[in-house]
């Protein structure tokens, strides 16, 4: 590619085939704004106890429907995801596991976590419901 000047253009993401670190990046990145909308849900959850039984019991149903369970278990996900993926960076500033494969198993490692502990959540949120 060339500039108007016949400057080349840097590479971007349609240049480079993604690789995990790239992919896990841009999953943190997600995941933090996926928390930003998170808390403003536990905000009108919150407000909506505050307001009275009514609006509460509104809220509930709402976020007891099919999509509002699918947007809390996204939201439990993306809690795990940057969570684990915070203790991994935590780890890499202690300079270790900087080895390509350690990186690469560890990407893989704070995906399985995240997933695992989302699961373990809600099977305890379901079976605690009785």
């Amino acid at each position: 590619m060339q500039t108007k000047n016949n400057r080349p253009l840097s590479p971007h993401l349609t240049i480079y085939r993604p690789q995990i670190t790239s992919v896990l990046s841009i999953s943190h990145r997600i995941s933090g704004v996926l928390l930003a909308l998170a808390a403003v849900l536990l905000v009108w959850w919150l407000s909506a106890l505050a307001v009275g039984p009514d609006y509460f019991a509104t809220v509930q149903v709402a976020l007891g429907s099919g999509l509002g369970r699918i947007v809390l278990f996204f939201m439990t996900l993306a809690v795990f995801y940057h969570l684990c993926n915070g203790i991994r960076h935590l780890v890499w500033d202690t300079v270790h596991g900087f080895e390509l494969e350690a990186i690469r198993r560890g990407g893989q490692i704070v995906v399985a976590a995240a997933v695992a502990l989302t699961v373990v959540v809600w099977l305890i949120a379901y079976l605690g419901r009785g």
